[in-house]
């Protein structure tokens, strides 16, 4: 693979992925799609490295003739598709976006692909989606596995649902060569400040309340981003068209202990803080409508066929994430003041107080 599309690739996963496959892959060239919508920013995507391998170009995946120009003229050979609405929060309150980008940007990407690239086999089609398709597991439940059924509880993981159907269908009908790759919580560098470890995180540092839904005991397996990307980027290599492989940090802490766990760190670092202990700031808030329990992923398939685990345990990537985040307060501050964020969090977590 020479030239790869990256959709979504100024967003938080997807901007880590340019960054590692730059990093990792000397003779690939990236060509970056985004629309730059709320969760992507230029922001993520300054400081590349070897920059002169990287095309940004800002667009809606769902403009088809866009597109097919991109894979003509770049002359891609795989398609890393992560350009998604992904927050569980935004789509029970406004569902419609989630549909539009995620079933029909995808179902656009698809066409755009069978139509350019006919029936080549030396080319990919990587579909990133999430274990919140598989629904929600009781506290004995085994972990999802790739042959669990479906049942998404959210509008979010219902689109990203139909969207992995229409990939798995597309390599079945078409003989596209797809994989899909389903994630656990990814965290780390650069996610966006609305999401629960850096919300957590930025509201401790300030003394204001950290927000817990409910009683705090939702179950998720977290994994460190950068673990993340190695294993999209073994798949691509080596994972076997048609296939689906999930992927996880291989833990099951409760909200509540992530919360927990943050809170000593940022005692450890700032001893002298008038906000120390951080865990006096919790604050439990009323809960998410549908909330799902629990999340837990049996990642045997990837370890066992492609070789790949973990590189970082949880305690670890915390510690990595509070500092990057830390050093990077200028990152932290472009992004939280834009009107769109403020606005974000103004409506979603006022009413919930």
């Amino acid at each position: 693979m020479r030239n790869v599309l990256v959709t979504g690739g100024a967003g938080f996963i997807g901007s880590n992925f340019v960054r590692y496959i730059l990093q990792v892959e000397p003779q690939v060239h990236v060509v970056n799609l985004d629309a730059l919508t709320y969760a992507g920013s230029l922001e993520n995507l300054r400081a590349l490295p070897d920059p002169e391998r990287h095309t940004f170009v800002q667009g809606d995946i769902r403009d088809r003739p866009l597109v097919e120009r991109l894979l003509v003229e770049h002359e891609i050979d795989a398609i890393v598709h992560f350009a998604a609405e992904s927050h569980v929060d935004r789509s029970i309150l406004g569902p419609q976006a989630f549909i539009e980008t995620n079933v029909m940007g995808t179902f656009t990407l698809l066409e755009a692909a069978r139509t350019v690239w006919g029936n080549r086999r030396d080319v990919r089609f990587h579909h990133i989606s999430t274990d919140e398709v598989y629904g929600s597991l009781a506290p004995d439940d085994p972990p999802f596995s790739e042959t669990t059924p479906y049942a998404p509880n959210s509008p979010y993981a219902a689109s990203k649902a139909a969207s992995d159907h229409l990939v798995r269908a597309y390599g079945h009908t078409y003989g596209l060569p797809v994989t899909i790759t389903n994630c656990s919580n990814n965290y780390g560098p650069y996610q966006f400040p609305e999401k629960l470890i850096p919300l957590m995180l930025l509201n401790a540092l300030e003394g204001k309340p950290l927000p817990v839904y409910g009683d705090g005991q939702q179950v998720r397996d977290w994994l460190y981003v950068e673990d993340h990307c190695e294993a999209i980027w073994l798949v691509l290599r080596r994972g076997a068209p048609g296939e689906t492989y999930n992927i996880g940090g291989d833990n099951q802490p409760a909200n509540l202990a992530i919360v927990r766990q943050l809170c000593a760190l940022l005692d450890e670092r700032f001893p002298d803080s008038p906000h120390t202990p951080h865990a006096d700031l919790i604050t439990h808030v009323r809960d998410r409508p549908g909330h799902d329990r629990r999340y837990a992923m049996d990642i045997r398939k990837i370890r066992t066929e492609l070789g790949w685990r973990p590189r970082h345990t949880l305690s670890e990537g915390l510690r990595k994430t509070v500092d990057w985040y830390l050093a990077n307060q200028d990152w932290v501050e472009a992004i939280r003041q834009r009107e769109d964020y403020r606005a974000w969090m103004e409506r979603n977590y006022a009413a919930r107080e």
